[in-house]
C-alpha cells in the first residue's frame, strides 16, 4: 500500500515533544506520528466493536441482575468466593 502526504498543524509544545521522542528513538517524527495515529484508530475501532457486540448481546434481553452481581463482588477476596454470575434476567423470565 502506498502513502500519500498529509499535513497537520501541531502546537509548539506537541511538536517539540514529538521531535524529542523521535530523537530518543532515533526515528523520524513522522514515523512516530503515523504510529500514534494508527494506534489511536485501532483502539477506537476496537472500542466501537466492543460496544456493538455489547449492544447485540443486550438486544438478546439477557442480563445479570444487580443482586447477583453484588453477591459476586461481595464474595471477592473471601473464603467463599463465588463464580462470576450468569444471566438471570432473560426474555422468558419475566
Amino acid at each position: 500500500m502506498g502513502t500519500a502526504p498529509y499535513s497537520i498543524r501541531l502546537d509548539e509544545a506537541l511538536r517539540q515533544s514529538l521531535e524529542r521522542e523521535a530523537a530518543i528513538e532515533d526515528r523520524p517524527p513522522t514515523q512516530l506520528a503515523v504510529r500514534a495515529i494508527r494506534s489511536m484508530l485501532e483502539a477506537k475501532a476496537a472500542k466501537r466493536a466492543a460496544i456493538e457486540a455489547a449492544l447485540e448481546r443486550a438486544d438478546q434481553g439477557r442480563f445479570i441482575s444487580a443482586e447477583a452481581m453484588n453477591d459476586w463482588i461481595e464474595s471477592w477476596d473471601t473464603r467463599n468466593e463465588v463464580p462470576s454470575p450468569k444471566a438471570d434476567i432473560t426474555p422468558d423470565s419475566g
